[in-house]
């Protein structure tokens, strides 16, 4: 069976002539067998059949893949997911956390980075590596990243005026032609000044839809929203969209920030990406700190932004909201940005 199926597959991927043009399909097949276990009916091997067809495409399509359990788990997982996420959104169950972020020169925190998490009512916290692909490819992203805003609009516009809050935008906001008047809206029902507020979009993103990007971008600019590349050095952007888009800032990707400490090589991969945003005239800003010895390098660096876990891990509202009352507290007369920001969990 599997050679016939590979046979197959290579047979279907053959080019053929479509009016005097060549053309190219590919084939992607799932194959369940009848003495598997189980319901053994036909209606069950043909699910099974599908279920490793799907698998099939997951894996790169144009390939076949066997039925086997793990299948049938991962499929009623991810539609428990997307359930969930359904019941979930409406309801305010995934919420903002807050990562810091500093100023390296002097260790105060300039802002904070709104993360999304949930807050699923049997299974705890769920990260956002396990719920945000299935919305994004069930079409909730939307509906989730406007929820998480809107509560992180309300909380943030009782911080200091000094401090800003980041949100990101996934790669499928971007085609939504409405998205900058969604966010002035969220922005005019919470009160918050969208002078403080930091839109994140990666350079993944601005490749999909260029025009579309550009023009929401643009709009979300003239009401004095800011905006940051983020991921900068991924490989996705070129230096001609830099300069034809408006940003005010580049995150330089959390992976060239981890490495830095393997060798002149990675260090100077990230002095370029900074020398880059300073020449253009944008300041930079490192993601994923995660030791003393990353922040002193690029401090050497002249990098005078960053966030990361070793100043502390992502943060309940409540938690914020205590550290900034102690800053405030122990910083009288000095100003809430003053002092060391480290805040371990």
């Amino acid at each position: 069976m599997t050679a016939l199926a590979d046979d197959l597959v290579a047979r279907l991927s053959l080019p053929f002539e479509v009016e005097g043009a060549r053309a190219y399909i590919s084939a992607s097949i799932g194959i369940a067998s009848h003495d598997y276990g189980g319901n053994g009916s036909i209606e069950a091997m043909i699910r099974r059949a599908d279920i490793a067809m799907y698998a099939a495409k997951k894996a790169g399509k144009n390939r076949l893949a066997w039925f086997d359990a793990s299948m049938e788990r991962e499929l009623q997982e991810r539609n428990a997911i997307e359930d969930g996420l359904r019941v979930g959104i409406p309801r305010g169950e995934i919420v903002p956390y807050y990562e810091q972020q500093i100023d390296l020169a002097t260790g105060s925190i300039h802002g904070f980075e709104a993360l999304a998490r949930w807050q699923h009512p049997t299974r705890g916290v769920i990260g956002p590596d396990i719920f945000i692909p299935i919305a994004e490819e069930s079409g909730l992203i939307g509906d989730l990243s406007l929820a998480v805003m809107r509560q992180a609009f309300e909380e943030a516009r009782s911080w200091a005026a000094s401090l800003s809050l980041s949100v990101n935008i996934a790669p499928a906001q971007l085609k939504d032609p409405w998205l900058a008047q969604k966010i002035v809206k969220l922005l005019v029902e919470t009160g918050f000044p969208a002078e403080r507020l930091e839109i994140e979009i990666t350079e993944r993103a601005l490749c999909e839809n260029f025009g579309l990007a550009q023009s929401i971008i643009l709009s979300l600019k003239n009401q004095g929203v800011r905006l940051a590349l983020d991921d900068f050095g991924t490989g996705y952007s070129s230096l001609a969209n830099l300069r034809a888009l408006p940003f005010d800032r580049i995150k330089i990707d959390r992976s060239f920030i981890l490495a830095i400490g393997d060798g002149a090589e990675q260090a100077g991969i990230v002095d370029a990406l900074a020398t880059l945003g300073g020449n253009l005239g944008l300041p930079v800003t490192a993601e994923g700190i995660e030791t003393a010895a990353i922040e002193e390098r690029l401090r050497g660096l002249k990098i005078r932004a960053g966030q990361g876990w070793h100043f502390g891990k992502p943060m309940t509202v409540s938690e914020v909201r205590s550290l900034l009352a102690e800053r405030a507290l122990l910083h009288t007369g000095r100003g809430l940005e003053s002092g060391p920001a480290r805040q371990v969990l």
